[in-house]
């Protein structure tokens, strides 16, 4: 699996979200943040415009949910068609059980882990889910500044990731633009949600791939010194 770019519609137009996702043919995928004003202190969209939105494109949907029962409301973003499911481990009641729901109905699972939140407590839970989620900001808002104290934790996460031997993708969230995505991706990170930076360029397309390079690059520096350091 290459690096893979999510631009994030929370940065779109809301009046027009169809058109929008048009903008970014090249994107690996859709990224929809779900918040509830509860577990953030924000409301955004959720499950009837997921359900419109899988229609409305080809590019799967990478669902995150910010909201505070995920495990009575994830399947339901499953059941719609969304391609991944992410929830936080702030709040699920049961993980594993949630995880495995959510593989059963088709979707990718991940877990969402805010910049407090310490990794290490859920590796357990890696087996489970296919993707670990780290917020680069305080959920909530978009176009927040990043977080350069979560960059220890990419690293943590990448590392406990290999160790486990599971196939997992290790996503961030949050103030990735030019600026701060060739960092993450040398910490080890490999899939990016961009939001403003995609959006709020005068090509959104273009801006994929630029991002999409960047990150390409950076990786490859850190896979080669990682191998040079194993000899």
């Amino acid at each position: 699996m290459g690096i893979q770019i999510s631009p994030s519609i929370l940065a779109a137009d809301f009046a027009r979200l169809g058109e929008e996702m048009a903008r970014v043919p090249d994107a690996d995928w859709i990224h929809v943040d779900v918040m509830d004003y509860d577990f953030v202190p924000n409301l955004t969209i959720g499950l009837p415009v997921v359900e419109s939105l899988v229609h409305a494109t080809s590019i799967p949907l990478d669902c995150h949910l910010m909201i505070r029962d995920p495990d009575r409301w994830a399947p339901g973003y499953a059941e719609a068609g969304a391609g991944s499911v992410t929830f936080h481990v702030e709040v699920a009641a049961a993980p594993v059980r949630l995880a495995r729901s959510l593989r059963a109905l088709g979707a990718r699972s991940g877990i969402g882990i805010n910049p407090s939140t310490p990794v290490a407590p859920y590796v357990d839970l890696l087996p489970e889910v296919d993707m670990v989620l780290l917020m680069t900001v305080e959920p909530g808002f978009g176009g927040q500044p990043f977080l350069e104290m979560v960059l220890p934790k990419i690293r943590e996460a990448r590392e406990l990731v290999r160790r486990s031997g599971c196939d997992i993708w290790v996503q961030v969230d949050g103030g990735v633009s030019e600026a701060t995505i060739e960092r993450c991706a040398d910490a080890g990170a490999d899939v990016f949600v961009a939001g403003s930076a995609v959006f709020g360029a005068d090509d959104p397309d273009r801006m994929v791939h630029t991002l999409r390079d960047m990150a390409t690059r950076a990786s490859a520096t850190r896979a080669s010194a990682t191998r040079a350091s194993a000899t």
